[in-house]
């Protein structure tokens, strides 16, 4: 008898055993799928503006024109450029914040690629400014628009395409 009892607390034992290793299996198994899923879903958002661009047309002109006048897509430059100006009464310290506006993934991928040449371009750009014309807003138009010059001619030079379609200052500080 007490050998039945035994067995009974053995195989009781062995059931509770397997029952949380299934519940630790499913729960493992629900968060690896949940963070599939939440995965899944930011690259499919992701996608989503890529997937809009391509046009399945046969006319070769038309298949073209998206890459060139696709979804507009911003690629953020990875840091602030922080550079100092001369001023006619003192030199100042000058913060700008860039975002690169361009059309199509292309152009977007193309745009990531050459972020280092972009941001040397840029820099040459607005050291290259002085205080008194950045304290104005025709001076923040006019630098702003050099550097959208330099910036295509310099991916023109470099892919034979205008990447870039605008830049633009999301943070401006001037000390």
């Amino acid at each position: 008898m007490a050998e039945k009892e035994l067995e009974l607390e053995d195989g009781g034992k062995k059931k509770k055993l397997i029952l949380i290793a299934v519940i630790a299996l499913v729960l493992v198994a629900g968060g690896v799928a949940a963070w599939l899923f939440m995965g899944s879903n930011d690259e499919a958002v992701a996608e989503q503006p890529m997937s809009s661009t391509s046009a399945p047309s046969g006319d070769t002109a038309s298949a073209a024109a998206p890459s060139q006048a696709g979804t507009a897509l911003y690629v953020a430059m990875p840091r602030p450029f922080v550079f100092n100006v001369p001023g006619s009464e003192r030199d100042r310290i000058v913060e700008i914040k860039v975002q690169l506006l361009v059309r199509g993934s292309d152009n977007e991928e193309t745009a990531k690629m050459h972020i280092p040449r972009i941001e040397g371009t840029l820099l040459k750009v607005f050291s290259s400014a002085n205080a008194d014309d950045l304290v104005t807003e025709a001076g923040k138009v006019a630098i702003r628009e050099q550097a959208v010059k330099e910036v295509k001619a310099a991916m023109k030079e470099i892919t034979d395409r205008e990447v870039v379609s605008q830049v633009l200052f999301t943070g401006f500080v001037m000390q």
